[in-house]
């Protein structure tokens, strides 16, 4: 059973979101409230971004492919500490807001790549993971690291149905990406039926075949089972790993397990049905909307640091050191390093901010 506070966290990122999509009459509440327990356990000690500095070349990347569920992803950006404000989460799906109904690259900070169709965000996850371990090829050498980060994947039951989710995953198998993990929200609920209705294979036999390392999570709200997948994901270097999470759609709502929780909102007593069933405090007025103060500074990695951090590591604060001297280091290695591998000037090293040892993480201690 999850801690008071874990649950507290959890359910704020489900009400945030079901109140997003509530409030704009728009939108997937299903995926979210079915989801936030892998999401959260995955953000809070997995997940290595610095938030203060969205484009740091070496921090992990995460990819929603499930990009109907949007809100989820914009919950997890806002209470990390990234530039988002409870404004923004407010005027969700509205003209020119930073919450557009899909993700978009370039228009929300901390979003990576634009997703939505179907398939092609778990393309996209597989083509960062081979960047990585292209770039890790190249320029990293014994004792001087530059590039290791990871490429983390949330999919759903629609995106493996699609048959460019399957060549990526073919291929990403083929390549032995193990820096490559997807949790794979298993509600076992389409668009308009169960899944059963058109998506029978053993999903898990399906990715071993590519060669891929799977596992399988019973229960998406037991933290334990998730922290435990997750860290067996990360010992398998040479493998990609699919981690097959049995959830909830529309989780604690009237329409659990139903495709009705899929894409439309929940009505406003549908809503508050959920929250009193979760115990959610507050749940009979208006101020049980868009709640996040608590959750937001007890736990959550932004009330103590500018970044998350995994299991063992010290969590970085702004008083650390802020190795100063990295960004020379990094230029010296990369260009020693691309003469080495025998590429062209104009490929050797890309344009560096001029406020680069600013922008860069504090160091661990």
């Amino acid at each position: 059973m999850p801690s008071t506070l874990d649950r507290q966290c959890i359910d704020t990122l489900r009400f945030l979101a079901l109140d997003m999509v509530q409030k704009a009459d728009s939108g997937h509440p299903g995926l979210p409230l079915g989801a936030a327990p892998m999401a959260y356990v995955l953000w809070t000690r997995w997940l290595k971004t610095h938030p203060g500095n969205p484009h740091w070349p070496d921090r992990d990347r995460f990819v929603l492919c499930a990009g109907h569920g949007s809100a989820l992803l914009y919950a997890l950006l806002h209470l990390s500490g990234y530039d988002l404000s409870l404004e923004q989460l407010q005027r969700f799906r509205q003209w020119r807001s930073q919450t557009p109904g899909h993700p978009e690259r370039g228009h929300t900070a901390g979003v990576e790549i634009s997703t939505g169709p179907l398939g092609q965000g778990l393309a996209n996850a597989v083509g960062m993971a081979v960047a990585e371990a292209h770039l890790a090829a190249c320029y990293n050498r014994p004792g001087h690291t530059v590039i290791d980060h990871r490429t983390f994947a949330l999919v759903s039951d629609g995106d493996l149905m699609e048959g460019v989710a399957s060549e990526a995953a073919s291929l990403a198998g083929h390549l032995g990406l193990g820096k490559l993990t997807c949790l794979y929200d298993d509600n076992r609920v389409t668009l308009s039926a169960g899944t059963a209705i058109a998506f029978s294979e053993d999903r898990a036999q399906r990715f071993a075949a590519y060669g891929w390392h799977t596992l399988t999570v019973e229960d998406g709200n037991d933290l334990v089972e998730l922290d435990a997948a997750l860290a067996a994901a990360q010992e398998r270097v040479s493998r990609p790993s699919l981690i097959l999470v049995r959830t909830h759609i529309g989780y604690g709502s009237p329409e659990q397990d139903s495709f009705k929780a899929h894409g439309a909102p929940l009505g406003v007593e549908g809503v508050r049905q959920t929250k009193a069933r979760l115990g959610w405090a507050g749940r009979s007025n208006r101020r049980s909307s868009f709640r996040t103060r608590s959750a937001r500074t007890s736990a959550w990695p932004c009330s103590a640091a500018p970044a998350t951090r995994r299991p063992g590591t010290s969590a970085w604060t702004p008083t650390r050191r802020p190795f100063p001297i990295w960004p020379r280091r990094l230029r010296n290695a990369w260009g020693r390093n691309c003469r080495r591998a025998g590429m062209p000037t104009s490929q050797r090293f890309p344009p560096m901010p001029r406020a680069w040892p600013a922008a860069t993480p504090p160091a661990r201690s």
